[in-house]
Formats: C-alpha cells, sequence, structure tokens
C-alpha cells in the first residue's frame, strides 16, 4: 500500500518506517491533546510518517466492571480534533458492523482487532468504507493465513489495506513475536509490528492482563531489524494510572529517545 493514500500523513519520502502511536484509549481530550502534540513534535523532527491512534471504545475487556470508553461520540470527536489541531491522520479500532460507518466519519484509518479479524461482515463493512484498513493478526492464527484476510478487503474494491503482527500465544499467559512472519505476511501487504500488544501477559487470574514492558526497546528493534514497514506503539505520560493497557505500554518520557535508536537502525538497514 502506498502511504500517501492516507490523508495528511508526512515524511514519506524520508526512507523511514512509518509509525502508528497513542494512548489506548480515548480518556479524555486533556490526555489526548497532551500524548499527540508530544509525538508529532518527535516525528516531525525525525521524519517519521505518523497516525496518530486511540481507541474509542473498548469492547474486548476481562471483566465486565473494566474500563470500556468515555461514550463513542465524545472520542470519535477527540480523535478528530486531534487530527484537525496537529495535521495528522488518526486511526482507531471498531468492534461492530455499525461500528465501521460511524468510524469512518471521525478518522481515516479503520482497525480491525485481533480477535475480530475472521470476522468477514466487519471486514467487508470496514473495507467498503473506502477508508485505509489495518487488519491485526489474530494471536491464534499463522502468518500465512492472513493472506485471506487481506483478500476480503481486496475482494471488496479497497486496496488500502495493512497487516499488523501483535504476536502469538505461547501458552495461556505468555505472547511470543515469530520474526519470521514479517516476510511472509510482507507478501500480502504493508506490515507492521505491534510492539506493545506483542509483550502483553494476557489471561492473568485477576482479570487484568499483565506486561513486559521493560522489553518494548528490545521488540522495536528487531522489528525494524527484519525490516518491518511500520510500527505501532501504545504509550501515556501516565501508564501506571492509564485506564487500559497500562502494563504493556511505554511511558511517553522514553518515547523520544526509541524512536531515535529505531531512525538510525533504519538508516543502517537501508544501505543493504
Amino acid at each position: 500500500m502506498d502511504l500517501n493514500q492516507i490523508p495528511q500523513i508526512k515524511h514519506t519520502q524520508s526512507g523511514n518506517f512509518f509509525l502508528l502511536a497513542g494512548p489506548c484509549a480515548i480518556e479524555g481530550e486533556e490526555m489526548a491533546m497532551r500524548i499527540a502534540e508530544k509525538l508529532v513534535s518527535v516525528t516531525n523532527t525525525l521524519e517519521i510518517p505518523f497516525v496518530f491512534k486511540g481507541s474509542f471504545k473498548k469492547a474486548n475487556r476481562s471483566r465486565v466492571d473494566s474500563f470500556t470508553g468515555i461514550g463513542d461520540e465524545k472520542a470519535l470527536k477527540i480523535l478528530q480534533k486531534v487530527s484537525k489541531e496537529f495535521g495528522v491522520p488518526t486511526v482507531t479500532d471498531i468492534h461492530t458492523n455499525e461500528d465501521a460507518a460511524m468510524a469512518a466519519e471521525y478518522v481515516d484509518v479503520l482497525q480491525i482487532p485481533a480477535f475480530l479479524v475472521r470476522q468477514t461482515d466487519l471486514v467487508v463493512a470496514a473495507a467498503n468504507t473506502g477508508k485505509v484498513v489495518n487488519l491485526k493478526k489474530g494471536q491464534f492464527m499463522s502468518p500465512e493465513s492472513m493472506k485471506h484476510a487481506v483478500q476480503k478487503v481486496l475482494d471488496s474494491n479497497n486496496q488500502k489495506v495493512m497487516v499488523t503482527d501483535r504476536g502469538t500465544m505461547f501458552g495461556y499467559q505468555d505472547m511470543i513475536v515469530d520474526f519470521r512472519g514479517i516476510p511472509t505476511m510482507q507478501q500480502y501487504a504493508t506490515t507492521v509490528l505491534d510492539v506493545t500488544h506483542s509483550l502483553q501477559q494476557p489471561n492473568q487470574t485477576i482479570g487484568v492482563t499483565g506486561g513486559r514492558p521493560d522489553m518494548i526497546e528490545t521488540i522495536a528493534k528487531a522489528g525494524i531489524a527484519v525490516g518491518v514497514d511500520g510500527i505501532f506503539i501504545e504509550t501515556h505520560f501516565d501508564p501506571a494510572n492509564a485506564k487500559s493497557d497500562g502494563a504493556n505500554m511505554l511511558h511517553l518520557d522514553y518515547f523520544e529517545s526509541l524512536m531515535k535508536k529505531l531512525v538510525a537502525i533504519r538508516k543502517t538497514i537501508n544501505q543493504f
């Protein structure tokens, strides 16, 4: 997929990887704008093509009392404001066919969650909006099987599709990244590595997903080294008190340092 098909995306001629980054969930306007301001500043300085990420709703939660959102339209309007004020594209995930048309009014990229990527009606509904579609690889799926998910988008007359590896289940409560899958999936579509979700430790007995944020830099560096097209990272200025996925998010204070390292690796890789 040509990155220039994503509205407002910048720095596509820089030779850098592209980045999808932001908080797990939109918790409010102030937090979203604060995170976006930092991400936009760093990515502009380093010339990284950037898409701001934020979930307007968290439908797949471990417990019924888990945070799910501040209200669909309210959160989507915040994503729209981020886009307008900072001049960047935005991405959010959808969970139902009805979500597709609603979210498409506010964001540039529709993301299909890993648990739902085999749901044909949902994938087709996203594709039919004409928006860019990001397909998360199911934790239970092989890289090869993603060609069928991609084909569903293409068969819906939408060529704007990418796939994202967010790790593979390793037992019941851990995940690994099989880097062999990146070149495999690149045969089918532009490929992204979701660094932070790959470091989740799901199915904890307390009903809250754990994680290994100490490994974010390691996994991100490895992804760039093997030639992934894009990187996906969730970040927050206070992960310990984030309302969703705080256990595996990158602290915003470490974002700039990590991006500098990844850009340096990418420049080296580009020489070969």
